[in-house]
């Protein structure tokens, strides 16, 4: 939603928003940055929306009973989803659309800053924000282009992604997420086929991949294609698949490797897409979005490679996904967390609604204790570090990991300062 809203503002439109976190008590740095972009903040009481008002624009997550959409009730103001206002803007140009299970946030910012290297003077739409085009007055999930050309990030929690046809597309992969996996390779093959002219796949990599030529450090990767080196300073093998996805598009789209490999190198990385955020005592802070078994495997092995232990943390974000996706999370952990390791669970994140709590997170470690994992709950950071003792040395990291709640970064550098302390 931050993203189209900067978009429209862009465009030259008048645009206001709400969120029901305005009403509490730490506001996230995003509320900031959109009203020093130019968006006009309201609480979430229906004042915002006045018989002026254009539309009234929405996510998924808004209930029925919001008082923003009662307000456009009244005043007969039309609401649209969002994915079908940014499918229309898209819609004016060439698109190219990037979707998946995971990785899909990374992949969009990558392609989206590589074709900006290239001069192609894309607009970027993102659900995560590039590092480099952060600003006071950007949240950085944005870069405005031309209206010719865009990458845009298209959701399959929703099916809002069949909203788009877009002239070319990425389904970075798939795997069991909010949908069961017959759903979703029907949904995505639905996608591919309302694309109009390639589309690059999971299979398009196992076809291009020469893992012989893999390197990974703390500083980050390489990887061979067609005779040309690529480099970036990210770390995992899932971001040589990530970045491969990029490269064999944007070839198929007429541009020469080895200037596409000079534009890869300069990628400044996503936020919370194993983002570091500090270091102390020589124990690496790593902040990462991941959430599901695929994304949390995909980051916990990540920094492993890179780390003599890890300490991961993890907060379920929303009763309903925990409930889904619960055996396959305790398989997960089960699966990553080592003897040395260390598991911290946080309390379930709840942004409002009608969910039905039928799981817990102190129900979750108990069932990860039983297993044998070393894991205990945690809320704050300071219970992570004195759960963990004098037991951190140098060499260690910090992974911490969740979705949908904003002050998670904030979290994440509270570990930085009270391991420092």
């Amino acid at each position: 939603m931050s993203a189209l809203a900067q978009v429209l503002v862009g465009q030259g439109h008048r645009v206001s928003g709400s969120d029901r976190a305005l009403a509490g008590d730490a506001a996230p740095p995003i509320f900031g940055q959109l009203a020093n972009g130019g968006v006009v903040l309201c609480p979430q009481d229906g004042s915002g929306v006045t018989s002026g008002t254009e539309a009234v624009i929405v996510s998924s997550a808004i209930e029925d009973d919001n008082p923003d959409l009662g307000a456009a009730d009244r005043l007969g103001i039309p609401v649209q989803h969002r994915a079908e206002r940014l499918a229309e803007l898209a819609g004016q140009g060439k698109c190219l659309a990037v979707t998946g299970t995971s990785g899909k946030t990374t992949v969009t910012a990558l392609a989206g800053w590589v074709l900006a290297e290239l001069g192609a003077d894309p607009t970027v739409v993102n659900g995560g924000s590039t590092t480099g085009w952060i600003a006071d007055d950007r949240v950085g999930n944005v870069r405005i282009g031309t209206p010719d050309l865009w990458v845009v990030e298209a959701d399959e929690s929703d099916r809002s992604l069949l909203n788009f046809h877009p002239e070319w597309a990425i389904i970075t992969n798939v795997s069991r997420d909010h949908f069961e996996l017959d759903d979703l390779q029907a949904m995505f093959q639905r996608f591919a086929d309302q694309t109009a002219a390639f589309v690059v796949t999971d299979s398009d990599l196992d076809a291009n991949l020469d893992m012989s030529s893999v390197h990974g450090s703390a500083e980050g990767i390489r990887f061979v294609y067609g005779e040309t080196e690529f480099s970036l300073a990210l770390i995992g093998e899932h971001n040589v698949r990530n970045a491969l996805q990029v490269v064999l598009m944007v070839e198929q789209m007429g541009y020469a490797l080895a200037d596409v490999a000079v534009a890869l190198e300069s990628f400044p990385g996503v936020h919370r897409r194993l983002e570091r955020v500090g270091q102390a005592a020589g124990v690496t802070v790593f902040d990462d979005y991941a959430h599901n078994p695929s994304k949390i495997t995909a980051a916990w092995a990540a920094v492993r490679k890179i780390s003599n232990r890890v300490f991961g943390i993890w907060q379920p974000h929303g009763y309903g996904p925990l409930a889904h996706m619960y055996d396959e999370l305790l398989e997960c952990f089960t699966a990553l967390a080592r003897e040395e390791d260390r598991v911290f669970v946080r309390p379930v994140f709840y942004a409002g609604g009608t969910t039905t709590r039928t799981v817990s997170s102190d129900q979750f470690v108990a069932d990860l204790r039983a297993r044998g994992v070393n894991v205990d709950l945690a809320a704050g950071a300071q219970d992570v570090v004195a759960g963990a003792g004098v037991d951190m040395q140098e060499g260690d990291a910090v992974l911490s990991m969740g979705a949908r709640d904003p002050l998670l970064p904030e979290y994440a550098r509270a570990i930085v300062d009270a391991i420092a302390r």
